[in-house]
């Protein structure tokens, strides 16, 4: 049980390590351009919805803490005020979701994709808003329509190959954990 433990402890530091050498890959555009998301999915994906959204928190609080591990160096309380900030919380949301729908109908490819979609829906919904309200706040309002051609849109087929290549890589991870405990 300790073990197990902390492997898994071990596990949600080091996907944080992952989102955050991700986001570190970036295009910059009003809302940069990131792996961060790819990350974001292969965490859920490996380690469950409950220690993938642990995770997930910890990279969170490390980036609020100061280290500058969030798109484009970012970091500290600055890096959630600014109008992308939503989505770094949004992440969070993607993990409850996720957690919640593998957890009801269990660990299945069809759970595991409606849940990375579901909390991904969520994600950009709940940074959406966020952005309207920053940067409305900074350069005046935005409708709807101009912050999701700006914020989602761009992201749609992206996010969509991302998700597909994170369930791809995590089967092939979760099988090579599995082949190496069996040895």
């Amino acid at each position: 049980m300790k073990h197990t433990t902390l492997l898994n402890m071990v596990l949600c530091g080091l996907f944080a390590a992952l989102t955050a050498v991700c986001s570190w890959i970036s295009i910059p555009t009003t809302v940069p351009f990131t792996l961060q998301t790819l990350a974001v999915f292969c965490t859920l994906l490996v380690l469950g919805g409950q220690y993938g959204t642990i995770s997930i928190i910890v990279y969170l609080l490390v980036g609020l803490a100061g280290a500058p591990v969030f798109a484009e160096f970012y970091s500290g309380l600055p890096a959630f005020m600014t109008p992308s900030g939503g989505y770094l919380i949004g992440f969070v949301f993607t993990g409850l979701i996720y957690w919640a729908i593998t957890a009801a109908f269990g660990d299945k490819l069809i759970s595991s994709i409606v849940g990375l979609v579901l909390g991904t829906v969520v994600c950009y919904a709940f940074g959406t808003v966020w952005f309207m309200i920053v940067y409305g706040r900074e350069n005046g309002s935005v409708g709807l329509l101009t912050a999701l051609s700006w914020c989602v849109f761009p992201f749609l087929i992206p996010d969509a190959l991302k998700m597909a290549l994170a369930i791809v890589v995590s089967r092939r991870v979760r099988i090579a954990g599995t082949n190496k405990k069996a040895a």
